[in-house]
């Protein structure tokens, strides 16, 4: 728990120097907000409100770090968890567990890998969806609980095998959701998209790749 708090604590400090408000300063975020405030608790608290033997979550991390940036997406996701607490059986360290590695630490992987990608490859419409938005979030999602997993994360009376299996699988719907969502906010509400930039990817003669 104490080193799930530190994460937490170190990723609200950094999101705060970052001044996260400045997305705030035009209101087209307001909407991608508010959607996961209403929808993404729900995804992480469902198993625990069914009382799933496995007990494995969506994440939506990645589509929360598109749509809001990573400053601002720290503290919504911050609130994401303590809502699931909230309508959930979770007790304070499980949210906490929740929070840090089904949201900051995907996220995070989100936002290194984008960086990565755009650094190496340059900023591609086709890159940003593929990328970024359905094959970048299966690599960070699945990282995220691996290595929390392999930080002694573990599903109690499950075998790390499977649940590594679980892991996998649930990262690739988190994949397809998110891919799913970026190439539709892209093509109809690009502006919902705190880290999308028409002049830098639709600038003439930049490739689609």
């Amino acid at each position: 728990m104490e080193l799930n708090l530190i994460i937490l604590l170190l990723a609200l400090t950094l999101a705060a120097a970052l001044r996260p408000w400045r997305f705030l300063a035009h209101g087209t975020l307001a909407t991608p907000i508010l959607a996961t405030l209403t929808f993404v608790p729900f995804l992480w608290a469902l198993p625990s409100l069914h009382h799933m033997a496995l007990q494995l979550q969506g994440s939506a991390a990645s589509l929360v770090l598109l749509m809001l940036g990573w400053p601002l997406a720290v503290p919504v996701l911050a609130l994401v968890g303590v809502l699931a607490w909230g309508i959930s059986p979770m007790d304070g360290a499980q949210a906490l567990d929740v929070t840090v590695w089904l949201g900051i630490v995907p996220a995070t992987f989100a936002l290194l890998l984008g960086a990565v990608l755009r650094r190496l490859l340059g900023p591609h419409v086709f890159l940003y969806i593929l990328g970024r938005g359905f094959l970048g979030t299966a690599v960070c999602v699945f990282a995220a609980r691996a290595l929390a997993q392999w930080l002694d994360h573990r599903q109690p009376g499950i075998s790390e095998d499977l649940s590594l299996i679980g892991h996998l699988l649930l990262s690739w719907g988190d994949a397809f959701m998110t891919g799913m969502f970026t190439a539709l906010l892209v093509a109809y509400k690009p502006e919902w998209l705190a880290t999308w930039s028409d002049r830098l990817y639709l600038k003439p003669g930049n490739k689609t790749w």
